[in-house]
């Protein structure tokens, strides 16, 4: 796992598929998204690393169900203590109470999904012992207040979260960055395309400075411009 400096308070923690975000409030820490299953030991050395104690992750919050986002979210919950959220369309697939339904795929997705699968550990994720729920709208207790807003397209529980005080996004899945050439995409692997398109809007009404994805290099200055590019193109 590579850890990368964006900002003084954020970090990318990237792993061989997906990524993951920490965000720190002096010395109060939030995980965005969780990684593959095995992954909870490795981001929990990984805060050691930067300086922290185990106990300062406060808040893991997932930005959807699938695998490459909550794989490590049980196993680190139990490492930290630190609560786990989801939004409450996705929460019981990420508790293991039910299978998540799977992406619709087009055509030219299946190559690049089963290569994409070839990379991910092998193993059974942990689910968290507890997932609170969140809703559109709903305002959490980091980055100076950060809102949670309802993205459904990539699964139907797909969150994106706003932090206005620091125009940083996070995206999730429903935008990414291209692995050839860097350029700002929707997101692939959907449950539904089009409902993917119009979240995609909402984002781009975003005052975001920095946008940061699930997949690919985030942008790290005028975020918003990209976005706007992006929903204007498709």
């Amino acid at each position: 796992m590579d850890v990368i400096e964006l900002l003084p308070r954020l970090h990318l923690l990237r792993f061989p598929v997906g990524q993951a975000y920490l965000w720190r409030d002096d010395e109060a820490l939030t995980l965005i998204d969780a990684g593959t299953v095995g992954s909870g030991r490795t981001i929990a050395d990984a805060l050691t690393r930067l300086g922290h104690a185990p106990g300062d992750l406060r808040r893991i919050v997932l930005t959807h169900f699938h695998e490459d986002h909550v794989g490590g979210a049980g196993e680190l919950a139990a490492l930290t203590g630190a609560e786990v959220l989801a939004h409450r369309l996705d929460a019981p697939f990420v508790r293991g109470e039910l299978p998540g339904p799977p992406p619709r795929f087009e055509e030219w997705e299946l190559p690049v999904h089963a290569e994409a699968v070839k990379h991910l550990p092998e193993g059974t994720p942990v689910p968290p012992a507890a997932v609170t729920g969140l809703s559109d709208g709903d305002v959490l207790d980091f980055g100076g207040g950060t809102r949670v807003i309802h993205v459904p397209g990539h699964t139907d529980g797909s969150i994106a979260l706003f932090l206005p005080e620091e125009r940083v996004v996070f995206t999730g899945d429903t935008v990414a960055a291209s692995p050839v050439d860097g350029s700002v995409i929707p997101g692939v692997f959907n449950l539904d395309r089009e409902q993917l398109l119009r979240s995609l809007g909402r984002l781009a009404d975003l005052d975001a400075e920095v946008a940061c994805f699930g997949h690919g290099a985030p942008v790290v200055g005028r975020a918003a411009t990209a976005l706007h590019g992006l929903a204007a193109a498709v």
